[in-house]
């Protein structure tokens, strides 16, 4: 039960995640950036410490208590992931959802399931966490490892897709769904942004003193990564909040926000509920961690969201008919990768269920 309650919760933040860009195309005449740092003030300062109020009462007094190391690196795992952040939103900008996620969430998956499993292998761990040595020596743990290996087929199978849609399309129908279309530069986006955004998952992973003090406070273990996540997307903050700032003031956009020849509620409400959307995915997410960590195959967390996101990202990519006239190989190829990736959460599913049901064994 543990691992299909866990399913769910990934999959309402993969949706969440998957569909927050939407309201960022309902906002006009307002630069990126403004609508960015907008966003981002509701998704990583105001609704976080919200959450963590209403989900784990006296949260502040547990990070107060907790020691500065502790605080400065889950802090500065979100100050590097802020950077991939960033340029994810660059990413879709440039290459539209279905690609942009594609790629992005390739490498995204990979440094960020693989990695904190053989961080534990080196350095040792100090809760239920596993080594990938551990888990490649179970049963349960080989099927979530090849459960991992085919989303990330998967997912190469999605940017396989995409790279034929950008040979096989004109330049005037690519910018008929994506205005700033650009495959050069947005590759190296979205290489960048992928490889950085996996620091979510290693802030997760050094702030998880913060989950386990809350816990020991009573707190239902469903909420423990809450607290985690106000000091993880404080880093977030200060990244693109700089970032926004100096394209105001380089771009002359600064004003955006209080310009009367733009909608400005409007631009203010889809802003807003782009930011809160983002962060549902992460309240979700650390909904679904906490159940699979139950089994020690927490890590396979990270796997399941990047899965979910690529699912939902590319259902609103061909509704929003950003695959408009593409062949049917490429049509083929974007199914393929989709049905791939639904299988491939199957897999790890199963794997953290038979975890789950024989200790790991």
């Amino acid at each position: 039960m543990l691992a299909l309650f866990g399913l769910f919760y990934h999959f309402i933040g993969g949706f969440a995640s998957g569909s927050f860009y939407i309201p960022y195309s309902k906002v006009k005449k307002w630069s990126w950036e403004s609508y960015w740092i907008v966003g981002g003030i509701f998704s990583w300062l105001i609704v976080p410490p919200l959450a963590a109020a209403i989900t784990a009462p006296g949260y502040l007094e547990t990070l107060l208590n907790t020691d500065s190391a502790t605080l400065f690196y889950t802090y500065l795992m979100g100050l590097l992931w802020g950077i991939g952040g960033l340029t994810f939103g660059l990413s879709m900008r440039y290459l539209g959802m279905s690609l942009g996620m594609a790629i992005a969430l390739g490498y995204c998956s990979a440094f960020g399931t693989l990695i904190p499993p053989i961080f534990y292998e080196i350095y040792g761990t100090h809760g239920n966490e596993k080594t990938i040595s551990e888990i490649a020596s179970t049963l349960s743990g080989q099927i979530t490892l090849a459960g991992v290996a085919l989303c990330l087929i998967g997912i190469a199978i999605c940017g396989k897709a995409g790279t034929m849609k950008e040979k096989e399309m004109p330049e005037d129908e690519k910018k008929a769904s994506i205005k700033e279309f650009n495959f050069p530069k947005g590759l190296l986006v979205a290489t960048f942004s992928g490889i950085l955004s996996a620091f979510m998952a290693f802030g997760y992973a050094t702030g998880k003193p913060i989950a386990e003090a809350t816990v020991a406070k009573g707190i239902d273990p469903l909420w423990q990564n809450n607290p985690v996540l106000v000091v993880i997307l404080l880093g977030g903050l200060t990244t693109n909040f700089i970032w926004c700032v100096y394209l105001n003031l380089k771009n002359k956009s600064a004003s955006d926000y209080t310009d009367k020849q733009t909608p400005l509620a409007r631009n203010y409400f889809f802003s807003a509920l782009a930011g809160i959307t983002w962060y549902l995915q992460f309240f979700f997410y650390g909904m679904g961690e906490s159940l699979f960590a139950q089994t020690g195959f927490g890590f396979t967390s990270w796997t399941l969201h990047m899965a979910f996101i690529i699912i939902v990202s590319n259902l609103w990519a061909i509704y929003l008919k950003e695959w408009r006239g593409a062949s049917s190989a490429t049509m083929r190829m974007i199914t393929l990768g989709i049905v791939t990736v639904i299988l491939s959460t199957v897999v790890v599913g199963l794997g953290n269920y038979m975890a789950g049901a024989t200790g790991g064994h």
